[in-house]
């Protein structure tokens, strides 16, 4: 409503002196101050804030009547009356200076485009010199309390118990009246006052005293601390006229201060809190209506260290009330008793470094005009009470760095507060002085419009340019990231600030009216005369280009938009009348422009609802009046006709206090169903908040109903209003929309009620479900309350959020060197955008009313909203929270019914678990009894394949149930978390497991330590394999998931611990051998080299064990299409030309393949310089060497071949800045023998791409290219898959050479039809370590693929023809003797220590070490004894460390990395 903004302004008496102002006292209008010291009367004008006259008692009048205590003016500014402290009333004239003498004017440079020449138009802009003339002072002969002016009259109350009434001019004996306060009765009501006087009044006086027009009588605060209120009981006040009622059971009143707006009396009390009264219509005794007092739950240390109220102030518009306190310190409510600042905590009361500051104390304030200021007199520590004798104050020297001053507090507020019209859109405006705050709608669209403007138009309007100046205080770059669409919903703190036009704001200071149109994008302001408005689309002001046009309108009633015009209510000086106005957005502002209606009274308020206006006016009328666009013109016009008058005199005692009228489609019984939405949209209601009560009118349905074609267009008869009804109480907004949605009736049909303290009421349309008959016991609206956080200022109706604003406050105090500064005092404020959910509410209100079926309806329609599933887990957690820790037992919990409701979504699970798991765990047991068995929930997560959400209810178990009951729960969703591939939660779920079985000691969770298994080892596998091999052994990762055994260090853990965790990794072991055992049996080999790299699954150990298991391969032919499809690999396709010319040039190749090879590999190693080519073709690039003769293809699977190839396949795995695994195997502990030559057997792609062909035709004069040849080339492009699945097939294969799954490798060289690989293979099936039940294997699965290429694959055909002579060998079973030295044996420890030559020791692997897993090329691993339990670990070798490394292996390296 009223929001702090800035820091406060001192205003210094320029006149030296030794006293400090204590009281300050504004005329009617708040355009001039008067300000009291001891022996001072001076005189502030408020724009600019100048002191105009001081007048200064001399010494001798100062003893005679004593010092100055209060003043107040007579209210047409003409006198003042100063009480003096023995009883005198001084009367000075204000007297205006002649022939138009200024205190103060502008001065403008010559020629300037703002001089005017208007006559008498420059009083505006100038402060006035006035002079101060003293009348015959009027002795009343005791000391006075309390004065008050009335309109003719002084009501001046004295300590002797009389209240004197004196005329403002014949302030002789005749105008003077006194009535004795024990002559007035005084009565708890009305209606018991026949009975003479009921309170003892002797011996008491009147202490504080204020006049209520609107209730007409006086708030009063007796001397014993009695509240009461005197009303006369005719016009005149005389002693037996009047009549007193007094409030029971308070005796600490202090002060008061009265609302006319509102009928309400605020007293403030001695402990600190103020009592709201207002007058009980019926027996006019006093009810209290709220109070106002601190909560020990926002201010602990302060709230009952207030002291007595010293002061209460209501702002101009009535909507806030200020308060202090004798202690110090401001603090302001709205009406109804919101609280909106306090300056007793927070930055206002701490420093920076948390000491805490002395809050301001205050002597007197009073607000500015139109509440845009505060004025404040800070008390003066020193001052005495008043009355002391002058000689002590004149020995204390002045300040000097406090000279005499004024605070003014500055503030930005609602345009609600006095333009309630702005209350049927969605954004929020707020006015200060001289600039205007909005949130827009949709700032997408402001802020592109806007930033096209900018660039479009680079000159006038961007540059703040006194002549067309758009002064636009705009955020210097709108915020592209903020208008994602979301952006007002989320309340984002950015404000458009539009400074007010300077030209208009001189003449027409303070800014009365401000409204904005539907889309945000126009907004018109009204000051004391004339209005101006603005458009973000231009970033221009508009202003009258007649001056005297503008002098001569005022805006009454307030204004608002109708499409793209300014609909006002305004007052004629010319011709003395009111009118409306209609004013078109895009023409100049003329009065030539206008459509212009005579008005026959007064209008108070004005509102548009579609196409009508209404106003409210002084007589307690109201007109309805249509408005119809006319283009007839060159301009477009608007014509205005009247619909209707209604009078409400007989409701209304005044009109002053109709805060609000509305038009709205709200209607009560009269046809709400389904049927009828096109209806939503008529006037049906007059909503009038009369006093904080809100009075519906509706229209009367219930005579005949005439139908609209019957009646001829230009007589239509709108039907007659039914009598008033009151809908609410103490109501200070109310927001409806004449926008209709089918989806969101609830919504968009429903009233929204502002209550101060209360917070906010909805009233909500039920409607019968599907058309069913409503029930005849069931309303058909229904009203209910709400408390949200923030003070409301807008409702965004399909949202389902209410927009607001709150004060932020910036500490400065460390900047300045003087503490008294006004920076260190205060902290800087701000005001920030807000916003709030409240559907949350209104579902849990209609479940509480067991109005579940409405409930759902109305939340199925908000299932669309992003916010929806945090929606629900609000409802959750605060019933939970509320009902869970409420210490007395709840007879109707409604816990089970909102979750009973929240199972009728999707997202009811995910709600449960998020609720549970931002919920204390004490609570959790409450929770869990209303919505089932955690057991159950994670059950259903598993059948709706929401693994994440299961993974959440597996904490709440491991909290709640036995860890076998986690274990079984966690096994359950690891093993499907496998299943579909989810490699985040698998590892998430292999460290909950783990964390399972240490819990399960009762150890604490053990740190990890570099040596042991770390959660995250080994799933690198092979994400960017660029490890040196010389990397230290502490350096490579030992952490992985060895499958054999827990691979721990002797500095590890205790032994018990030790134990456990192998159990534990047993376990985990055993489930990952499980899905991978399922995966090869299904031929899933691409999931299974996914689930090895991202689980970091030891893929060549287990394969070892499983080689003559599960790795046996049954149907070749099947497998080799499952591969095809797994891999994107296309099934190869015969060339056209003739077939001999592939198979002559493919033998030629082989022949010749020792000579050229080095020289294909170096012009390959030179054509992939860059890393990307390098890994398009690392399997052609394994640095040349000369290939030993003697040596089978099982010597080459070294180092090199094996790092290339784990390599290649990150290509195709994310990469991410882990530690590595490096795979190093033993080789041979012959070092003279250690090669790399036949690495390049191994890597050598043998499909004809990459260059191969030609290569070989430079090196081989006997070659030559045929037309055949090429298309063959092509042919061999055609049949390629992706690159990626080649990648991650050599990966595979070389996987499986490694473990010795020869049958894989058959099907794998198949698919990549790689001749080498089937050579290779079959030359080492003759060996003695290959049982003979795998050559069976091989031989018949290669028959079996034979037999389908020739029915079904003829593509494959070429290959085959290739491989010709080594299936012939295999079927003949005359392989040639490999040399016996290959296979020698090395895979105990003991070698270890002596490996050492050409390329260093190599580190093993963990299952090297024992024999387990060594490389083909040494030795076929042993297999484990069934069961494949492992060796304790105490048994483990710790790895050697590698000391050096071969100049190829180097040069390979740095050319990866």
């Amino acid at each position: 409503m009223y929001f702090l903004t800035g820091w406060p302004r001192r205003l210094l008496c320029p006149l030296r002196s030794e006293e400090e102002p204590f009281f300050i006292q504004p005329s009617s209008q708040k355009f001039y101050f008067a300000v009291l010291s001891e022996t001072q009367l001076s005189v502030w004008f408020s724009r600019p804030s100048v002191l105009i006259v001081s007048y200064i008692e001399s010494a001798k009048a100062a003893t005679q009547f004593g010092f100055y205590q209060k003043a107040e003016w007579k209210p047409d500014d003409s006198m003042i009356a100063v009480v003096t402290a023995k009883g005198y009333i001084l009367l000075f004239d204000v007297l205006g200076a002649r022939d138009d003498k200024y205190l103060y004017e502008p001065v403008y440079p010559k020629g300037s485009p703002r001089v005017k020449v208007t006559q008498g138009f420059k009083e505006e802009q100038c402060a006035p010199a006035l002079s101060l003339e003293m009348k015959k002072p009027v002795d009343l002969e005791a000391p006075i309390t309390s004065l008050q002016s009335l309109q003719e009259d002084l009501l001046v109350c004295t300590a002797d118990g009389y209240l004197h009434v004196l005329h403002w001019d014949g302030l002789g004996s005749n105008g003077r009246k006194a009535i004795c306060l024990t002559t007035i009765p005084f009565s708890l009501d009305l209606q018991s006052a026949r009975g003479g006087p009921s309170l003892d009044l002797e011996g008491v006086y009147i202490r504080c005293m204020e006049y209520c027009v609107t209730l007409d009588g006086f708030a009063v605060v007796l001397s014993d601390g009695r509240l009461g209120f005197i009303t006369p009981l005719s016009n005149t006040i005389t002693t037996d006229q009047l009549q007193g009622v007094w409030a029971a059971d308070v005796t600490d009143g202090t002060c008061v201060a009265v609302n006319n707006k509102y009928r309400l009396m605020a007293f403030g009390c001695a402990s600190g809190s103020v009592l709201v009264y207002m007058i009980d219509t019926t027996t006019g005794s006093m009810q209290l209506s709220h109070k106002l007092e601190l909560t020990p739950k926002h201010y602990p240390d302060t709230y009952n260290k207030t002291g007595p109220v010293k002061l209460i102030c209501w702002s101009p518009d009535y909507s806030v009330v200020m308060v202090t306190w004798e202690r110090g310190g401001l603090s302001l409510w709205s009406v109804f008793g919101a609280h909106l600042i306090c300056t007793l905590g927070e930055d206002f009361a701490y420093c920076s470094d948390g000491t805490k500051k002395d809050s301001i104390k205050i002597s007197s304030m009073s607000w500015g005009a139109e509440g845009y200021h505060l004025w404040v007199l800070p008390n003066k520590q020193e001052r005495r009470q008043d009355g002391e004798q002058l000689e002590e104050e004149m020995v204390e020297p002045p300040h000097s760095s406090l000279q005499a001053g004024i605070l003014q507090f500055l503030f930005i507020k609602s345009a609600l507060t006095v333009n309630p019209c702005t209350s049927n859109q969605e954004h929020v405006l707020l006015h200060g002085e001289d600039r205007l705050y909005l949130t827009c709608g949709d700032p997408t669209q402001v802020h592109s419009t806007s930033d096209s403007h900018s660039h479009s138009h680079p000159h006038p309007h961007s540059q703040p340019h006194p002549r067309d100046g758009s002064p636009l205080r705009h955020p210097p770059k709108p915020d592209s990231s903020l208008s994602q669409g979301l952006s007002t919903l989320l309340g984002h703190k950015h404000w458009h600030v539009v400074q007010i036009h300077s030209t208009y704001l001189e003449s027409n200071w303070p800014i009365r009216f401000s409204a904005i149109d539907t889309a945000g994008q126009c907004m018109a302001v009204a000051g004391r005369r004339g209005f101006a408005h603005y458009s973000l689309f231009t970033r221009k002001w508009k202003l009258f280009g007649n001056i005297t046009q503008e002098q001569n309108m005022a805006v009454t009633g307030g204004l608002a938009w109708w499409n793209d015009f300014v609909v006002l209510a305004c007052y004629n000086f010319i011709d003395h009348q009111e009118q409306l106005r209609l004013y078109q957005r895009t023409s100049n502002l003329d009065n030539a422009f206008a459509s212009v209606t005579k008005l026959e009274s007064d209008t108070l308020l004005l509102n548009v609802f579609r196409d009508m206006v209404i106003l409210f006016r002084a007589d307690c009328s109201i007109c309805l009046y249509s408005i119809e666009r006319r283009n007839d013109g060159p301009t477009p016009s608007a014509s205005v006709e009247l619909l209707q008058e209604v009078s409400m005199s007989r409701y209304i005692p005044h009109p002053a206090l109709v805060v609000s009228v509305t038009l709205t489609s709200v209607r009560t019984e009269t046809g709400i169903t389904l049927k009828a939405p096109q209806q939503a949209c008529m006037a049906e209601s007059i909503m009038l908040n009369l006093a904080g009560q809100l009075i519906m009118l509706q229209r009367d349905r219930s005579g005949p109903q005439v139908r609209e074609k019957e009646t001829p267009a230009n007589n239509k008869k709108l039907l007659p209003f039914c009598p008033p009804v009151v809908l609410a109480q103490c109501v200070e907004n109310v927001w409806t929309t004449c926008r209709s949605n089918r989806k969101k009736r609830h919504l968009l049909e429903a009233l929204w009620l502002s209550c101060g303290e209360a917070g906010m009421k909805v009233w909500l349309p039920l409607f019968p479900r599907d058309h069913r008959k409503p029930h005849s016991f069931l309303s058909r609206r229904i009203m209910l309350p709400f408390h949200i956080n923030i003070y409301p200022l807008a409702v965004l109706f399909e949202d389902t959020l209410v927009l607001g604003a709150t004060n932020e406050t910036v500490l400065y105090d460390g900047l300045q060197g003087s503490t008294e500064s006004l920076e260190a005092l205060f902290p800087y404020c701000t005001v920030e955008r807000t916003s709030q959910i409240y559907l949350h509410h209104i579902l849990r209100q209609l479940l509480v009313r067991n109005l579940g079926e409405q409930a759902l309806m109305l939340a199925q329609s908000c299932a669309s909203l992003p916010y929806f599933p945090h929606v629900m887990e609000l409802m959750v957690h605060v019933v939970l929270e509320e009902e869970a820790t409420s210490r007395e037992p709840i007879p109707d919990p409604l816990l089970p019914t909102v979750a009973k409701f929240i199972t009728e979504f999707p997202l009811f699970l995910r709600t449960i678990v998020h609720c549970a798991r931002k919920t204390e765990y004490a609570l959790w047991n409450y929770l869990f009894a209303a919505v089932g068995n955690p057991k159950d929930l994670f059950e259903e997560c598993l059948m709706a394949q929401d693994l994440d959400t299961a993974a959440s209810y597996l904490i709440i178990l491991q909290n709640m149930e036995v860890p076998a009951v986690s274990r079984q729960h966690a096994t359950l969703l690891f093993n499907t978390a496998l299943e579909q591939g989810k490699w985040d939660l698998c590892r998430h779920m292999i460290r909950f497991l783990k964390a399972i079985g240490s819990g399960e000691e009762e150890t604490p969770p053990q740190t990890p330590t570099t040596q042991e298994p770390s959660s995250t080892g080994g799933f690198e596998f092979f994400r960017n394999r660029s490890i040196s091999l010389s990397q230290s052994a502490d350096s490579i990762a030992t952490g992985k998931f060895n499958l054999q055994k827990t691979f721990s260090m002797p500095t590890g853990p205790s032994a018990k611990g030790r134990d456990a965790e192998c159990a534990e990794n047993m376990y985990i072991d055993m489930m990952l051998w499980r899905h991978a055992r399922h995966l090869l049996e299904q031929v899933r080999l691409r999931d299974l080299g996914c689930f090895s790299a991202q689980l970091g699954f030891e893929l060549i150990g287990w394969l070892c064990r499983e080689r003559n298991r599960v790795a046996h391969i049954d149907d070749f032919v099947s497998a080799l299409k499952k591969l095809h499809k797994d891999f994107l690999w296309p099934f190869p396709v015969i060339p056209v030309g003739s077939l001999s010319s592939p198979l002559k040039n493919g033998r030629c190749r082989a022949d010749n393949s020792d000579i050229i090879l080095p020289q294909v590999l170096s012009t390959q190693l030179l054509k992939s310089q860059s890393a990307d080519s390098l890994l398009n073709s690392d399997m052609d690039t394994a640095p040349p060497q000369e290939a030993p003769t003697n040596h089978t293809w099982l010597d080459g699977i070294g180092q090199v071949a094996k790092d290339m190839d784990t390599a290649s396949s990150a290509h195709s795995s994310q990469h991410s800045p882990q530690t590595h695994d490096a795979f190093l195997s033993l080789l041979t502990n012959k070092v003279e023998e250690y090669s790399l030559g036949s690495a390049t057997d191994l890597t050598e792609t043998s499909s004809v791409v990459d260059g191969d062909w030609t290569m070989v035709d430079e090196n081989s004069s006997t070659l030559s290219l045929s037309q055949a040849e090429l298309e063959h080339i092509s042919m061999e492009l055609a049949n390629k898959g992706p690159h990626k699945s080649q990648v991650q097939l050599r990966y595979l294969l070389h996987v499986f050479k490694e473990a010795g799954c020869l049958e894989w490798c058959v099907v794998i060289g198949c698919i990549l039809r790689d001749t080498n690989v089937i050579k290779q293979v079959i030359n080492f099936l003759d060996s003695p370590e290959v049982p003979q039940e795998t050559v069976q294997n091989v031989r018949n699965g290669l028959l079996a693929v034979d037999s389908w290429v020739a029915t079904d694959c003829l593509g494959y055909r070429p290959f085959l023809n290739l491989i010709q002579p080594q299936l012939q060998l295999l079927m003949d079973s005359t392989l040639e003797q490999v040399q016996p030295e290959a296979f020698q044996p090395t895979s105990q420890c003991s070698k270890l220590s002596s490996t050492e030559g050409l390329g260093g020791a190599a580190v093993p692997r963990p299952e090297d070490s024992r024999g387990v897993a060594a490389p083909l090329g040494l030795s076929l691993p042993s297999l484990e004894p069934a069961g494949g339990f492992s060796r304790p670990p105490s048994e483990d070798c710790p790895p050697e460390q590698t000391e050096e490394q071969s100049e190829e292996e180097a040069s390979y390296d740095c050319t990866l990395s």
